[in-house]
């Protein structure tokens, strides 16, 4: 939150200078003092907001992987003047507890070439795979763990 402040201070002066920077830091430790107390911000919510980046930017770098695999899937299924498709319906529960892990877990199926996210009901996921090859595994993605760990982390 000090970072913040000092960052947001930087920003509007439009200029750096070593006057700015220390009246900035002087301000942001006086504003992060003032959160602290009046508001009741506690800085532990800093270190966990500094984990969770690190785990978001694991997690983006984990959805772009499978992002490509899956579009070497589609085209070698579209490519493939033989191939026989045979789409399914997957039906799973999941065991993400807040609704907005279960959001992103259902959006980065459906941004995944070959999957798409048809129905999200409490803990039911209902996915439509372009293929059964599609299908292995959905219940247990890369996806679902990097978030549940997520949740465990933002609920210490």
């Amino acid at each position: 939150m000090f970072l913040l402040f000092f960052v947001l201070w930087i920003i509007f002066n439009g200029r750096v200078t070593l006057e700015i920077c220390l009246f900035g830091a002087v301000i942001s430790a006086a504003l992060y003092w003032f959160t602290c107390k009046v508001i009741g911000y506690n800085p532990r919510y800093d270190l966990n907001a500094v984990v969770l980046l690190w785990d978001l930017l694991r997690y983006g770098a984990t959805l772009l992987w499978e992002i490509l695999k899956a579009n070497a899937q589609v085209m070698k299924i579209v490519l493939s003047p033989k191939a026989i498709i045979e789409p399914k319906l997957v039906l799973f529960s999941t065991p993400l507890k807040t609704e907005a892990a279960r959001v992103a877990l259902a959006n980065s199926i459906t941004i995944t070439p070959g999957t798409i996210t048809v129905s999200l009901d409490d803990d039911q996921v209902l996915v439509h795979c372009l293929d059964t090859s599609f299908s292995q595994g959905v219940e247990d993605l890369t996806f679902q763990k990097q978030l549940l760990k997520m949740e465990e982390k933002s609920h210490v």
